[in-house]
């Protein structure tokens, strides 16, 4: 079969070259760094681990059909999947507090009814209903299948229901998530539940398209669900899966250009000046490096194309080794809404010369003693979705982050303050470092509508035999997605253009 040269040693890029060494094809993974996994990474220290990517696994299928297809080991024997009960707890502005369990709109309904009162449960779940049929319109297009070529299609049709208005005897589009908080919800809190969901994948609820309304039901069908031993041993899984098909991984090999010929994709030339040879490149880098390695514009007139220039979401992470058990009853996962919650977005769509704002925080409080030297220490990871353009080179604006972070996570975990032993603040420019992407961008998830703004560019390129994957891509944005890429990518090698997506 064919020779395969993939750039990058990502979840997507992972994914991909094990299917492609499955068909029989040969594949070699140059990665830049010393390690795999891309931003699903660890950081270590006096006995503690911490995640320092994803912390959580939305839709283990996606990682479940990989295993299938890869192997007679199925995903739950190499590592342990645990759900995550309650899913979240949530502490709202004005103090108030909800925690919501795994996968039950029933359960749902019923908590937010006792939190929030006023039918606040029933609105909810309401709009969990609606939230389905977008879900149902988009799946295929935009997780199963390669980008349609006429994907205008996608971005012009808003998949989000109408609802009927009760007055004005109409249905009303909700266009954005704002307006289904201010139309359909109609309580700040649970428009700021709504809201989290869109800011922890970088997107602005101001302008994400209604469509977006999937990432809270996809939470709510599939669960949330926790590794033990941290997302890290899922990336040690996938990786120790190339292995056993031979994929064959070069470390510390920076790739500074795609090389062609006969006007095609013919391999990839290495910063020691190595050449090599491949019939087909994948490439798990972000679109603007993977444009840089390349002698010619991969996008043409009507293609999904990403902007260089726009504000990127980046994500701000403090690890905290605390003295302590965890306490009995302790949630996993606390988000901390934003005191004021206008002015949070304010800050998000026009950071420049604007104070820092406390942000929506989110804190991680495993219970996996993989993570702490001992029963009598904890391992928590706090961090919230920011701005590319918040001045993450001042030091005074990492001081500030710092303190809104702690003081957020105080809300988490009693007596905080007292029992830190010491933190490790992570940057932007850590994540940077770490997986080459531009300023440390989080890939959103890829939706319908917008006008094509929230669609990520196709697997295939305008250079043939070049090929996207990963976070950066259709399907693109997340931890699953960019196992949902690799499968494509791999289909459209392996089957040709025909390739329409698994079922």
């Amino acid at each position: 079969m064919g020779r395969i040269a993939v750039i990058g040693a990502g979840m997507g890029a992972m994914a991909a070259a094990a299917r492609l060494a499955v068909a029989g094809h040969r594949v070699v993974v140059y990665e830049r760094t010393e390690t795999y996994g891309g931003a699903v990474r660890r950081f270590e220290r006096d006995g503690f681990s911490f995640d320092t990517g994803p912390g959580l696994l939305p839709v283990p299928a996606v990682y479940r059909d990989l295993f299938i297809k890869t192997g007679k080991e199925p995903l739950e024997d190499l590592v342990e999947l645990v759900q995550v009960d309650p899913s979240s707890r949530h502490v709202f502005a004005d103090g108030t507090e909800v925690s919501l369990p795994n996968a039950s709109r029933a359960g749902v309904v019923t908590a937010l009814d006792e939190a929030l009162g006023g039918g606040a449960g029933q609105r909810w779940g309401d709009f969990l209903i609606r939230a389905r049929e977008a879900w149902d319109r988009t799946r295929r297009p935009l997780l199963e299948e390669p980008l349609w070529t006429d994907w205008s299609v996608l971005a012009e049709q808003e998949p989000y229901p109408a609802v009927p208005h009760k007055k004005l005897l109409r249905t009303r589009r909700a266009s954005t998530l704002d307006e289904i908080g201010a139309w359909e919800l109609r309580d700040e809190r649970l428009t700021a539940l709504l809201e989290s969901h869109a800011l922890a994948y970088g997107l602005h609820p101001r302008t994400a398209p209604a469509s977006a309304a999937v990432l809270p039901y996809m939470e709510h069908a599939f669960g949330t669900w926790y590794v033990r031993g941290g997302i890290r041993e899922l990336a040690r899984a996938v990786y120790e899966r190339c292995l056993a098909r031979r994929v064959e991984f070069v470390f510390g090999a920076e790739v500074t250009r795609v090389l062609e010929k006969d006007g095609r994709a013919a391999g990839v030339e290495l910063a020691d000046g190595n050449v090599v040879d491949a019939d087909h490149v994948v490439a798990d880098v972000d679109p603007a490096r993977l444009r840089d390695l390349t002698e010619r514009p991969l996008d043409g007139d009507g293609d999904v194309r990403a902007d260089p220039d726009s504000p990127l979401p980046v994500r701000f992470t403090l690890l905290l080794a605390l003295r302590g058990p965890r306490e009995a009853g302790a949630v996993h996962r606390t988000v901390v809404h934003a005191p004021d919650r206008e002015a949070e977005l304010d800050f998000l769509a026009s950071p420049g010369g604007d104070e820092p704002r406390c942000p929506t925080v989110t804190v991680l409080r495993p219970e996996d003693p993989a993570l702490t030297p001992d029963g009598e220490h904890e391992s928590v990871v706090v961090s919230a979705v920011l701005s590319s353009e918040a001045g993450w080179e001042d030091e005074g604006t990492v001081r500030r982050y710092t303190d809104f972070l702690l003081d957020a996570a105080g809300h988490a975990v009693p007596g905080l303050r007292e029992r830190l032993l010491w933190h490790e603040v992570r940057t932007p420019g850590d994540t940077e470092s770490e997986t080459g992407a531009r300023f440390g961008a989080v890939p959103a998830p890829s939706l319908a509508a917008g006008r094509g703004r929230f669609l990520h560019p196709a697997n295939t390129t305008r250079l043939p035999g070049l090929y996207r994957v990963g976070g950066w891509s259709h399907p693109g944005g997340g931890l699953p997605h960019a196992g949902m890429s690799g499968a494509l990518v791999a289909g459209l090698i392996v089957e040709g253009p025909e390739f329409r997506g698994s079922q």
